[in-house]
């Protein structure tokens, strides 16, 4: 017998998504050499504070949006375009030698956050009209 697939709810995960993407973001913005510690020194300090300029951006929008009716939408296609990035950014520079293996850590993390995503329902015009008939 087969079980019916568990949706999960796109609000909680854009909540979570959304706090992992502002922490991650705040890491090298705060504190650059625990976070070079980790990943390797980097050669332009300004890339990393414009990517965790920009995830501290892509994270509040997804929990701001995480409150809203519509919002689910938009946190997901901001949480798939995130996570896709950076898995592909992963898996590009790692086997290249020009980021450290440690990057493959995140790459997990990324391919997790895909796989939650895909597993929440799309919110629909045509199903949210017929909510609202009811």
């Amino acid at each position: 017998m087969r079980r019916p697939k568990v949706r999960e709810s796109a609000d909680g995960i854009a909540v979570a998504h959304g706090a992992f993407n502002v922490v991650g973001g705040l890491w090298p913005l705060v504190h650059l050499r625990s976070f070079e510690w980790v990943f390797g020194p980097k050669t332009d300090d300004w890339l990393q504070m414009t990517t965790g300029g920009l995830l501290v951006s892509a994270g509040l929008v997804q929990i701001a949006a995480a409150s809203d009716p519509q919002g689910a939408a938009h946190a997901r296609r901001v949480g798939l375009g995130t996570a896709l990035t950076l898995l592909a950014v992963d898996l590009v520079y790692v086997p290249k030698g020009r980021i450290r293996a440690t990057y493959l850590l995140d790459a997990v993390m990324q391919t997790g956050w895909i796989a939650a995503w895909l597993r929440t329902t799309w919110p629909t015009s045509e199903g949210a009209a017929r909510c609202a008939d009811r």
